[in-house]
């Protein structure tokens, strides 16, 4: 088997070779590194590759690198369901400052203001709610249109949580504007 097994696979893409063995994994995990026979200054080395490879990908989630980006935001199909969700307004983004707001006033000792602010924590969540079926079905269909012969596992799921999340506060940073095309 000369398969090169030094790259990570993409999850995306389809394996083409066999599982290997519990043992080989293990052995050309510990091969990648090589020891100094010194165990702190090997935990200082892992340390400091550990810090060099995290800042690059807090870089990369800030500028939108792709080369760097953790796996789970990597390829066309992720890169596609961010600058979709990233293009329209949400409702559940929306969510934590609304929640803050009908929270103070669910605290307020008037019984009237009481009923009003559990009126706007229901009609909240029925909003989002909605809003997210139909976020789930634009989005599947797009996807079936743009992305047909590739695997799309979990990228409606990756779309919805991206919209729970205020637009500032996104990561990887939003590429495109609120109204462009995707």
């Amino acid at each position: 088997m000369s398969a090169d097994l030094s790259q990570p696979r993409d999850p995306q893409a389809p394996k083409g070779r066999p599982t290997p063995k519990r043992a080989v994994a293990q052995s050309q995990r510990k091969a990648v590194v090589a020891s100094t026979g010194n165990r702190k200054e090997d935990a200082k080395r892992a340390r400091e590759r550990r810090r060099v490879e995290m800042a690059k990908q807090r870089e990369a989630l800030a500028s939108g690198d792709e080369r760097y980006l953790p796996v789970r935001d990597k390829g066309p199909v992720r890169k596609f369901v961010r600058d979709y969700v990233d293009s329209r307004f949400s409702v559940a983004e929306m969510f934590l400052p609304l929640a803050v707001i009908i929270l103070v006033l669910s605290m307020v000792r008037v019984p009237s203001i009481q009923n009003i602010a559990l009126i706007l924590w229901m009609g909240v969540i029925a909003l989002i709610v909605l809003d997210s079926i139909g976020l789930v079905f634009r989005l599947r269909k797009a996807l079936n249109e743009r992305f047909a012969d590739e695997p799309r596992r979990g990228a409606v799921a990756y779309g919805l949580m991206r919209t729970l999340q205020m637009r500032r506060l996104r990561l990887p940073k939003p590429q495109v504007k609120r109204g462009e095309r995707p």
